[in-house]
């Protein structure tokens, strides 16, 4: 069933001003999957090859959002971007992603979801992999991330992390699970002392028990007993769980080897799929289901590199279904995500809608949800999904480059994928490949005729569209929407 974002609406919501009478604000969980692509979930794309049944409850019990996009084609920034409810390049940080050791990227006078609901009553709680950044204890030294691992202090206090960032509580590792240090965070201070060296793409400093394959499990778990704990006290709660997976190192569990019949990185997404059913599980289990919101989604799309290992694509599975690209372009299979939503008190089951919306828009929903508005310095390029207001949606490239969409049209100003796939910038202008790329989503989702030189007047609406919401917000740094000197020697 297809309907508009206004219908969607009235079938989510009863009203705010009866929520408020009721007390009936709901729990909130959002799951982050770590590079799922959009075709790997089975509710989205029927001809998938991975089993993804909990997924697809959710999907079959609330909304399915089939125009969603992760502001960014890479994790960092679509972090940011969740949290913040500003688009990441407002930020100091205008390619690549952070690493393990990196300093914070959420600034203290950028208030985050999780602060915003904590001060509306909510108790809040991280359950995953941060990967925005935080201030190690640190002995003298230089601040190259080679020397990084010899200065920090592991016994010492952990500054500007997630529990200084909104959250009550958190549990998890600092970045990607292929980057150290290898070692469990809790709060402010690290479970343990990294004692020896580990790898896992990236080699690194561990502690001596830390072990990939056991990560998920142990995220899960640790999520699990968080929603125990919370619904035994007053007042409803938010979980941002952040799952390492189906990110590489590609380390399925043993019960899942070999469960899916395609490849290891087919069994691990089908472990991430066990770890969202836990979830679902728990919330049964307690009874609090009917009012607790759980959206489901991925912070970018598949990547490219695990083809190199695992070829599900020679094997008929299709992470980017028809779009062009992966995780890191600037194309759609970069950033058009999985969404999927469900809460049984407010969400008419079977509902599906094609309206454009960003991963950026959470912190205008919560505020929606919850009927208080957000203050000046909040979300300031975050739009309630629950209304039809959204006007585009931008997202960028690992390179830095913008993409704009505003209806049928997506302007991408960059000559080649932004990204990883070719052409790539340089070898695209070479080759005399346009710098501006204009396609019509609506006829060609798959971005293969791109139409600029037809439509002058769309690359211009729509480029002067990009740079007004540039110039409108709170940049920490002057913003290039060109970047040409990537590719121009």
């Amino acid at each position: 069933m297809k309907t508009s974002m206004l219908l969607l609406l009235m079938y989510c919501i009863t009203g705010s001003a009866v929520m408020a009478q009721n007390n009936s604000r709901p729990n909130i969980i959002f799951i982050l999957a770590d590079d799922m692509g959009y075709g790997d979930v089975k509710a989205l794309n029927p001809a998938g090859k991975i089993a993804t049944p909990n997924i697809d409850r959710i999907a079959g019990s609330g909304v399915v959002f089939t125009n969603a996009h992760s502001s960014s084609a890479v994790c960092t920034p679509s972090r940011y971007s969740i949290l913040t409810g500003r688009y990441p390049w407002r930020s100091t940080l205008q390619s690549g992603v952070l690493n393990g050791y990196s300093k914070p990227l959420i600034t203290p006078e950028h208030k985050t979801v999780a602060a915003f609901l904590k001060q509306n009553g909510y108790k809040t709680d991280c359950v995953g992999k941060w990967h925005l950044g935080m201030d190690w204890a640190l002995k003298p030294g230089t601040d190259t991330v080679k020397e990084m691992e010899k200065r920090v202090d592991f016994a010492g206090k952990i500054e500007n992390g997630p529990t200084t960032r909104g959250f009550d509580y958190y549990y998890g590792i600092s970045a990607s699970l292929d980057m150290p240090p290898y070692i469990y965070i809790e709060n402010d201070h690290t479970v343990g002392i990294p004692t020896v060296s580990k790898t896992w793409v990236r080699a690194g400093l561990a502690e001596k028990d830390f072990e990939a394959v056991d990560v998920l499990p142990a995220l899960t778990n640790k999520a699990c007993e968080r929603i125990i704990t919370q619904s035994k006290q007053k007042g409803p709660f938010f979980l941002y769980l952040a799952l390492p997976s189906p990110h590489t190192p590609i380390v399925p569990g043993k019960r899942f080897e070999g469960k899916s019949n395609l490849t290891q990185y087919g069994d691990f997404v089908m472990e991430t799929d066990w770890s969202v059913g836990q979830v679902l599980h728990t919330l049964d289990s307690l009874g609090i289901a009917e009012n607790t919101l759980v959206i489901f989604t991925s912070d970018n799309g598949f990547a490219p590199y695990v083809l190199k290992t695992f070829d599900v694509e020679a094997l008929g599975h299709y992470p980017s279904v028809n779009f062009r690209g992966y995780k890191a372009d600037i194309w759609e299979g970069g950033h058009h995500v999985p969404l999927v939503a469900r809460w049984p008190a407010k969400i008419k089951a079977g509902t599906v809608t094609d309206k454009v919306v960003s991963l950026t828009d959470f912190m205008a929903t919560c505020a929606d949800i919850i009927d208080v508005p957000l203050q000046e310095n909040m979300g300031e390029d975050s739009y309630s999904m629950l209304k039809n207001e959204r006007p585009a949606v931008i997202s960028h490239s690992i390179d830095g480059n913008f993409c704009i969409q505003n209806d049928k049209w997506k302007l991408a100003l960059c000559p080649g994928s932004g990204g990883w796939a070719a052409p790539r910038n340089v070898a695209a202008f070479e080759q005399g490949w346009p710098e501006i790329q204009l396609y019509d989503m609506v006829t060609d989702a798959a971005e293969k005729n791109n139409v600029a030189a037809a439509h002058p007047d769309v690359v211009k609406q729509l480029t002067e569209m990009l740079q007004s919401y540039v110039v409108k917000g709170k940049n920490e740094v002057n913003v290039d929407i060109r970047k040409r000197k990537q590719y121009i020697k």
